[in-house]
């Protein structure tokens, strides 16, 4: 049952975010793309929800409540960063806004874009490792919660991975090019 939740939140959440962006930029409803926008995380609440009610009901802890929990801290951490990002698109792309920024490329700037990325995986990591503690104390010594425990491992490792990727940029930047300084030159008075 919670994988199928899990499933139906991330459709939801598209569902969601592509009628809100709808609603707002297309039928031109900005209280109605609010309120469609603000039913995102009534999805995590639901999902939250239903994993703790099948874990009362004595389900044992499997490796789809760690996955519920991971799938949470996923979208605490990066949600409003990619509603955000897709915003600045459908603005530009059925308003006429301009063109979102995009991210750097190169130097420093990328280093500090990734480490910023990089916090947001070390704030999903803690939500779902602060829920699967709540779950294994919940269970208590009534179940078996290694899986529980493992996905805490799972959280951790995926943490520090993205972590090492991100201090890669810090430690072995890309630089430029030296015709990407022209290509910038002609972006900027494009702009």
């Amino acid at each position: 049952m919670v994988v199928w939740l899990v499933a139906a939140c991330e459709i939801g959440f598209w569902v969601l975010l592509a009628l809100g962006l709808g609603a707002r930029y297309l039928l031109k409803w900005r209280r109605t793309s609010v309120v469609l926008l603000l039913c995102e995380p009534a999805l995590e609440l639901v999902l939250l929800a239903a994993t703790a009610v099948d874990l009362r009901n004595g389900a044992e802890p499997g490796w789809e409540h760690g996955l519920a929990a991971l799938y949470i801290g996923y979208t605490v951490a990066y949600g409003h960063y990619t509603i955000r990002w897709l915003d600045g698109h459908a603005a530009h792309r059925l308003a006429g806004g301009p063109p979102p920024p995009k991210p750097p490329r190169y130097g420093r700037a990328r280093a500090r874009h990734e480490a910023k990325l990089w916090l947001r995986a070390v704030l999903g990591g803690a939500v779902a490792l602060a829920l699967l503690q709540l779950a294994v104390v919940y269970v208590g010594d009534s179940g078996d919660v290694s899986s529980l425990r493992a996905f805490q491992w799972t959280a951790l490792r995926i943490v520090g991975v993205y972590g090492l990727i991100a201090l890669s940029y810090t430690v072995w930047p890309r630089r430029a090019p030296a015709d990407a300084d022209a290509e910038s030159a002609v972006e900027a008075k494009a702009r």
